[in-house]
């Protein structure tokens, strides 16, 4: 849900302060690959395509996926992930595996809590391992790797930079807040040396 939506007229005005703000170059070239695509999701046929390419980003991370009408009360319940839903939830759930060192990828949700999506929130609380101020690290960066999934997948990746609220707070923590996820994201080797993500299962710690 996004805190304070953006009038579609301010927009351009909106992203062009945002890479105004942006002091890292590296940073303001991933940013350009984000900024390319829609601000509105995808619907109908297109939608399924998305979904399609991101179920084969899952399987190219080697995670398994519970056929469409198998009901699930996770996202991710330690063993597959919920194939029947929308690309950018896919595409997130694979950076949080991607991302989630091997001990926590067995767990529900990833340890990491119940997320919007959970329907048995009780068991994904009694599941995680991780204080909230890094549950809340983690999901940053597994939120702006999804991001960049998107973008190099051609999927409306800004729709996602505005949903997950990127731009919360643009004159104040915005650009500082995503240069350092953006650096977090470099250290732990998920993505490339000119900023595409990539199929990486190990991450490094840090």
């Amino acid at each position: 849900m996004i805190l304070t939506p953006i009038p579609p007229e301010a927009l351009e005005t909106t992203l062009d302060r945002f890479m105004g703000l942006l002091t890292d170059r590296f940073a303001q070239a991933v940013f350009r690959r984000i900024r390319v695509t829609s601000p509105d999701r995808a619907v109908g046929e297109e939608a399924e395509r998305h979904r399609l390419a991101a179920l084969s980003i899952a399987h190219t991370f080697g995670l398994a996926t519970y056929p469409e009408g198998m009901p699930c009360e996770f996202n991710w319940d330690g063993v597959a992930l919920l194939g029947a839903t929308e690309a950018y939830v896919i595409l997130h759930e694979v950076a949080h595996f991607a991302l989630a060192p091997p001990e926590r990828r067995g767990l529900v949700e990833f340890g990491l809590g119940p997320g919007p999506d959970t329907l048995d929130r009780v068991a994904a609380e009694r599941a995680a391992t991780l204080p909230p101020p890094e549950r809340e690290a983690d999901e940053a960066a597994a939120s702006l790797l999804g991001i960049f999934w998107e973008a190099a997948l051609g999927q409306p990746a800004l729709a996602s930079f505005l949903d997950q609220n990127w731009l919360e707070g643009l004159d104040r923590s915005a650009p500082e807040h995503f240069m350092a996820v953006l650096e977090t994201l470099r250290r732990r080797g998920v993505l490339s040396a000119v900023g595409m993500p990539v199929a990486s299962i190990a991450p490094k710690r840090g």
